[in-house]
């Protein structure tokens, strides 16, 4: 379980977030909703260890993490959550295999093993011919795909998207969709997806709606 506990962040005279509680539950897809400057993207990042609230606590299966050391936080976030953007952001110099292999190194995987866990993860995500393409001879489909087989790879806690279909077309937007509830069925991944889009939102296990900082509404299916 993670947990979001009383959460406030300012930019400067800006309040951005106000008090917010939230519980994400385990093997769900989560969308997180709602208008421009509502604070969504804020509220992963602060989910994601990427940014520190100025009051409230991020439990993650109740450990305060928050009270981690920086270097302590850095191979928590590293082994415990998977990062999707809305640009893939893979290294251009690296084929996709070995982007999607590189946060299990990092991690202290030894490399072939990363690289066999790497191809695994892309094979199943349909890539099986892409992985010595470098992300320039990628299709944007493919290279997202590529993005969330990185996220994966060192089997996080909970897998966070902030707009992640945001660049692509209504193709391979429905097919990046689709593959988040797949990776729920097969994997039981846990996925919170910051979107606009209503059509992911409604498909959600877990729906919540955000405004003004705090959040209005959560739904469950």
């Amino acid at each position: 379980m993670i947990e979001l506990v009383d959460i406030y962040k300012s930019y400067g005279d800006v309040e951005v977030l106000r008090g917010v509680d939230l519980c994400i539950e385990p093997h769900r897809v989560t969308c997180i909703v709602g208008p421009s400057g509502a604070g969504k993207s804020t509220l992963l990042q602060i989910l994601g260890t990427l940014d520190k609230a100025d009051r409230g606590r991020v439990l993650y299966d109740g450990e305060d993490v928050g009270a981690l050391t920086d270097r302590r936080l850095s191979r928590f976030r590293n082994s415990h959550i998977g990062f999707v953007f809305q640009m893939h952001r893979l290294l251009p110099e690296f084929t996709l295999q070995e982007n999607v292999a590189l946060p299990a190194m990092i991690g202290g995987t030894p490399r072939a093993q990363a690289m066999d866990r790497a191809a695994d993860l892309l094979r199943t995500m349909g890539l099986s011919d892409r992985l010595t393409h470098r992300p320039a001879q990628l299709s944007g489909g493919e290279a997202q795909r590529g993005a969330v087989a990185r996220a994966l790879v060192n089997r996080p806690m909970v897998v966070l998207a902030d707009e992640p279909s945001g660049s692509l077309d209504s193709h391979n937007r429905e097919e990046l969709h689709r593959l988040f509830f797949e990776l729920r069925d097969t994997l039981g991944t846990t996925s919170v997806i910051v979107t606009h889009d209503e059509s992911l939102a409604a498909d959600a296990d877990v729906t919540v709606h955000i405004a003004d900082g705090t959040i209005m509404s959560q739904k469950r299916k």
